[in-house]
């Protein structure tokens, strides 16, 4: 290796940050009194504010990003597509073939180069893909490498480990560029996909870079692609550098660079442009023409790195700490957003939910009491003129059935049959009517019941049937035969003479005007004839009356059972109605009860849940306000290192 450096001339890259007051020194942070402490007292809050949030993954980071920041190297990481001169680059800058060694001619194992007093070269075994690159590690892990011969000693060490083992190269060279604490890092080529912007992210914080270089070929534009990953590396790295490589192969390159600075601006990225030539910079290496290594652009980097360098404890921290603090504060505060907006709505919680549900119920069941009350009432009407009408029909076949007994029968001679007939009659009358009532009784419970809504459970009493007990006709008191007037045999011959005397007369008078006496065999014969039938008319006359008087008795027995009967019946029907009156009453005043003590639980759980849900919108309103005060914080440290 040659040790020729070329010096710097021009100052070129960003605007210069104008350093800002330190104030005192807290001594508690030992090595690091010399560093601004306002940048690390918002960083160390964010870090706290992370872990207060659960988020112990971003807190990590920005602790390990925060503890980068205290040490005095600046770690650049070269990433880039692929064939787009990163290693040639990093070769030039340190006039040194250390990056690129392998037969493919691009950087397949990443290549960290930083100063050392004489060239070493080490392959580092890690011990996952996600360690940390800047981690210390053992010896069995560190494999030498001849420096003189670094591609194939490097070659031979990559083959004798495992496939897909994570590696990397460390390379010291003494150089003074590197002396002042620059550590340049060449990456792999960047993958392509969607997820560019996080696979670099990643790459950087392995490897523990505070800065990133892009690397871009001269001649070609940005492609979209590389404009999001750009704008995404330029949120958490505020140095990012964009170097347009190639150069000389450029025919047009000011114009490739002043339109690289022209996309980078409309895409609000705020990242230094140069343009250099990796060639030209070898060739005047060679040669020691410094005009010559002016013109390749390398005068500018390194001044421009250098400065970097230089701003890494105050200006760059500070930025860094601000874009960091910004993001993660922005990142805690998009749940806490989400979660008020959806608090904000006013959405049903289950205990208001509880509350409405329980007020419904409450109305239902007043509705309920006037329905019950209705029906029941309703049903009581009905049941007496449905009893009353049955009664009376039930009395009027009986008392047919007994009139057309009596047109054929006389009383005198078949009362004793007919009245336990009567009695059996009237009785089972009564019995089956009551029973009837009964069944009525039973039903008109139940529809009553259904007035109820199904959560108040079987609400019917426990026996209907007992409502009509005492009810039933207890035994039909006896019928007496109705007085009989006799037809005695002195009535009969009076009857006899007094209908044949008109005989005797009639005929006689008859047989007179034939020269016959008044008093002959005809009219002796007629006179007989017509006592005959005066005898036989009025015992017909006789019958007629007892049977009507049958009847009338009969039709006032009756009447007399059917009046007791229907009072019985109202009797009972109006026992049945105070009786599931109280009931469904009582009924009614338990689940009123239930459901307000029900309401009050509700009411009370309401209220806390509402007081809940308010005192919790207020807590995430006050977190919101503290994260936008802790981001004003980030913000102004951002400006400050802008100023």
């Amino acid at each position: 290796m040659t040790s020729w450096e070329a010096g710097t001339t021009a100052p070129t890259g960003p605007a210069s940050l104008i350093p800002h007051p330190r104030p005192a020194p807290d001594p508690l942070r030992g090595a690091a009194v010399d560093v601004d402490p306002w940048w690390m007292d918002t960083m160390d809050a964010v870090i706290r504010t992370c872990r207060a949030h659960g988020r112990a993954d971003l807190a990590d980071r920005l602790a390990r990003r925060r503890a980068r920041l205290l040490h005095p190297q600046l770690r650049v990481l070269v990433a880039g597509a692929a064939q787009q001169g990163r290693s040639r680059l990093i070769n030039a800058l340190i006039n040194a073939s250390v990056c690129g060694v392998l037969p493919d001619g691009d950087a397949a194992v990443p290549t960290v180069v930083c100063h050392a007093d004489t060239p070493t070269a080490h392959l580092i075994r890690r011990d996952s893909p996600a360690a940390d690159w800047t981690a210390a590690v053992g010896l069995q892990a560190r494999i030498p490498l001849g420096v003189e011969r670094l591609g194939v000693s490097l070659a031979e060490a990559a083959a004798s480990l495992p496939a897909g083992a994570p590696v990397h190269v460390e390379v010291g060279v003494p150089r003074s560029l590197l002396a002042g604490g620059l550590v340049l890092i060449d990456a792999p080529a960047l993958p392509g996909g969607t997820d560019r912007v996080a696979a670099v992210r990643d790459l950087a914080d392995q490897a523990g870079a505070d800065l990133v270089l892009y690397t871009c070929e001269a001649g070609r534009h940005l492609a979209d692609d590389e404009l999001a990953l750009l704008a995404g590396l330029g949120q958490v790295f505020p140095g990012l550098l964009v170097v347009l490589t190639k150069a000389d192969y450029a025919p047009d390159w000011r114009r490739d660079l002043a339109e690289c600075r022209l996309r980078l601006n409309r895409a609000g990225i705020g990242a230094a442009v140069a343009a250099v030539s990796s060639s030209l910079r070898l060739h005047a290496v060679r040669t020691g023409d410094d005009t010559l290594n002016r013109e390749s652009g390398f005068a500018d980097l390194v001044v421009h790195l250098r400065k970097m360098v230089e701003a890494k404890p105050d200006r760059l921290a500070r930025a860094t700490a601000g874009a960091l603090g910004r993001i993660a504060l922005q990142e805690l505060a998009v749940p806490l957003r989400a979660e008020l907006e959806r608090h904000g709505q006013g959405g049903s919680s289950d205990a208001a939910a509880h509350l409405q549900a329980t007020h419904r119920r409450l109305d239902d069941l007043r509705k309920c009491t006037v329905r019950w009350q209705n029906r029941l009432s309703d049903e009581v009407g009905d049941l007496m003129s449905d009893i009353e009408h049955d009664l009376r029909e039930r009395v009027k076949a009986l008392l047919a059935e007994a009139d057309e007994f009596f047109a054929t029968n006389d009383p005198a001679k078949s009362w004793d049959e007919f009245e336990p007939w009567l009695r059996d009659s009237l009785q089972e009358l009564a019995t089956t009517s009551m029973t009837w009532l009964a069944e009525r009784t039973e039903w008109m419970a139940r529809r009553t019941a259904d007035m109820f809504p199904p959560e108040a459970g079987d609400v019917l009493p426990p026996t209907a049937l007992a409502i009509t007990d005492g009810g039933v006709l207890q035994g039909v008191s006896p019928l007496d035969a109705p007085p009989v007037a006799s037809f005695t045999p002195g009535q009969k011959l009076f009857i006899g003479l007094r209908g044949s005397y008109g005989g005797v007369v009639m005929f006689g008078l008859a047989t007179s005007l034939a020269g016959m006496s008044l008093i002959n065999p005809i009219s002796i014969g007629g006179g007989a004839l017509f006592g005959g039938k005066s005898v036989r008319d009025e015992s017909k006359t006789l019958l007629k009356r007892r049977q009507t008087e049958a009847r009338n008795a009969i039709r006032q027995h009756v009447d007399d059972i059917f009046t007791k009967l229907n009072k019985d019946a109202r009797d009972s029907v109006r026992r049945a109605q105070r009786a599931l009156r109280d009931h469904f009453t009582a009924v009614t005043e338990d689940l009123q009860e239930e459901t307000m003590e029900s309401l009050r639980n509700a009411k009370a759980a309401a209220d806390r849940d509402a007081a809940a849900r308010e005192a919790h919108g207020r807590r995430l309103r006050e977190e919101l306000t503290r994260l936008a005060e802790l981001h004003a914080q980030a913000q102004a440290l951002s400006e400050r290192a802008r100023a």
